[in-house]
């Protein structure tokens, strides 16, 4: 057995070889990677583009380390994680442009170093057509220039898993070990939760299987998970009354975590939503939703065809346990969904599902290659036109929006909103941070105030609320100007419509 104790040192060293007679991974791994990730740098750039303002949660962790307005309200589910990641650029420059760029470049050399982990595990191409799978989807490219954690949580999942296994094969692989202990810190640093769910299957192997028993691996796993959480751990006790009180008012926030089955609302989301909550409507077409059914499928033949073949079978199912563990949360114990979400288990998945697709095409039956290659390709193809497609709506619906939210920003400049002001209401927080104000809210996710201290503070700066033109008036409000800006209600407190202008130019008027 490849894992067995009486594993000679020699055969360990074998088993960092390449797993392809006649293919070495210093002639093709390397480049192969390297293209992929340039390549992948440069979609991002190109399809989303870098100008996009800011997300709704985006701008929660840039405002932690963002001198261009206060930092938003940082619920319990959140983790500091992508606030430190963004803050070589966001502590000094409001230029969204600049950071776009940063990350984009930034997500393409971890994809590299993701894959690289994989040394010896699996051939170059292997690899290079795993990533390329991965960096293919619409909901990787749109998030890789994001300030969001999910991509970078399936970035350490993915470096984690192939530092762990070659750290169980070869024991005197010192850089696996630092490996694996850097990416699980990874993992834990954006969301402690998920590296949890990721990491379960390779702690059930270092606990109850024997010969995986290893101590090192799981000092290094359990170290990096400690190391990345513990912020995050002395923040719960700190500002949310434990770990026990954070974790509850996380599932609460995620509307109350239990058995339910989003496997619907996942298809739902395929269609280009970034959030689907509630999820109805129609599903997307079945073009759209059609490699979502393919992947499992790949997934099986992979975990087929790696048993019995020598040294393929543990680091095929070892990936292929960590991306179901993954995707459990968010297809059975969460009442919405996001593509995002499931990052992590797509990128465990990439590199089993594209060995299975190179073994397909590479079968010795000369004409049942022909035609699967064929059908290969040709799916290929498809799939990468529908990924385009639902990536160019996204990205302009998306931006759209983003360009509202800041006409809406200068408009209340020119209403006297400036800072330090304070905005309530629908919206507030993504608004807040375009307007350079602090937001408040006293019901919902993020309450974070109440009413009687919105009133008072609207005494003493700039406060506005913002509404629906049918939606109820709240009590702090009354006696307020209002205004319609960009189909919004705006209700703005006499402290600021003092200092406010005579109309707004192409805002509306009052309503």
């Amino acid at each position: 057995m490849a894992y067995s104790s009486n594993f000679t040192r020699a055969s360990v060293r074998r088993f960092a070889a390449p797993s392809v007679a006649g293919e070495s991974w210093r002639d093709s791994g390397p480049p192969l990677i390297a293209f992929v990730a340039v390549a992948f740098t440069l979609a991002q750039l190109a399809l989303v583009r870098p100008g996009m303002g800011l997300g709704w949660d985006e701008t929660v962790y840039v405002s932690q380390v963002s001198g261009h307005a206060p930092a938003a309200y940082f619920s319990a589910p959140r983790a500091r994680g992508v606030s430190l990641l963004v803050a070589p650029i966001t502590s000094w420059s409001s230029s969204t442009a600049l950071l776009r760029v940063y990350l984009a470049v930034l997500s393409g050399a971890a994809l590299y170093f993701a894959l690289r982990a994989w040394r010896g595990l699996f051939p170059g191409r292997v690899l290079a057509l795993g990533g390329a799978f991965f960096a293919s989807l619409w909901v990787t490219v749109f998030y890789g220039p994001q300030a969001m954690p999910n991509y970078w949580v399936a970035i350490g999942a993915l470096a984690a898993t192939g530092c762990f296994l070659r750290a169980q094969a070869d024991s005197t692989d010192r850089a696996a070990l630092w490996g694996l202990a850097a990416n699980a810190a990874l993992m834990a640093w954006m969301r402690p939760t998920d590296a949890v769910w990721t990491t379960l299957p390779l702690f059930v192997l270092l606990v109850l299987v024997r010969r995986w028993r290893r101590p090192l691996p799981f000092l290094a796993l359990a170290g990096g998970l400690a190391a990345g959480a513990l912020e995050w751990v002395v923040e719960a006790y700190v500002a949310y009354g434990g770990l026990a009180r954070r974790l509850s008012d996380g599932s609460q926030a995620q509307g109350g975590l239990g058995w339910h089955l989003a496997l619907l609302d996942q298809m739902r989301s395929l269609g280009g939503r970034a959030l689907c909550r509630p999820c109805a409507g129609a599903m997307p077409y079945p073009l759209v939703t059609a490699w979502w059914f393919v992947l499992p499928l790949l997934a099986a033949l992979a975990a087929a065809m790696a048993v019995g073949r020598a040294g393929r079978t543990s680091r095929t199912l070892v990936p292929l346990a960590c991306a179901a563990t993954a995707a459990i949360p968010y297809l059975f114990l969460i009442g919405y969904a996001a593509p995002r979400f499931l990052l992590p288990a797509y990128a465990l998945l990439a590199i089993p599902v594209a060995d299975a697709l190179l073994h397909l095409v590479t079968a010795p039956d000369g004409r049942r290659r022909r035609i699967v290659s064929v059908l290969v390709a040709l799916g290929l193809v498809v799939h990468l036109g529908v990924q385009l497609t639902v990536l160019h709506g996204l990205v302009e619906r998306t931006t759209a929006d983003r360009h509202t939210w800041s006409r809406i920003a200068a408009d209340l400049h020119r209403l006297g909103l400036r800072s330090p002001c304070l905005l309530t209401g629908e919206e507030a927080i993504p608004i807040a941070f375009y307007a350079g104000c602090s937001s408040a809210a006293t019901s919902g996710n993020n309450t974070n105030s109440t009413a009687a201290a919105i009133a008072d503070t609207a005494r003493r700066v700039p406060t506005a609320h913002l509404g629906t033109t049918t939606g109820r008036r709240p009590s702090y409000t009354r006696g307020w100007t209002a205004y319609t800006v960009e189909g919004v209600r705006v209700l703005v407190a006499p402290k600021a419509g003092e200092r406010s202008v005579a109309s707004v130019t192409g805002g509306g008027g009052r309503g």
